[in-house]
C-alpha cells in the first residue's frame, strides 16, 4: 500500500499586492512538490508527499522561502 499525505495551508497578507509579490518570488521553487496560488490577499498552497519526513521537509523549506520573501516585501 502506498501512503499519500497532503497538507493544505493558507497564508494571509495585509493586502493582495504583497501576497502577489511573495507568490511570484517563491513559486519558482514549487516544482512538483507544491501547488500554490493567489486567492485574494492569501496564498494557498497544497503539498503532497509519500512520506511524513518528506512532507515535513518540504513544508519547512516552503515556509522558510515564504518567510524570507515576506520580509523583503515588507521592508520595501
Amino acid at each position: 500500500m502506498i501512503m499519500k499525505l497532503n497538507c493544505k495551508i493558507s497564508i494571509e497578507f495585509d493586502d493582495k499586492s504583497k501576497a502577489k509579490k511573495v507568490l511570484k518570488s517563491t513559486e519558482i521553487d514549487d516544482f512538483d512538490f507544491v501547488k500554490s496560488k493567489l486567492e485574494g490577499k492569501n496564498i494557498s498552497a497544497e503539498i503532497n508527499s509519500s512520506s511524513i519526513s518528506s512532507l515535513i521537509h518540504t513544508l519547512d523549506d516552503y515556509l522558510s522561502c515564504i518567510s524570507v520573501a515576506k520580509k523583503l516585501v515588507e521592508d520595501k
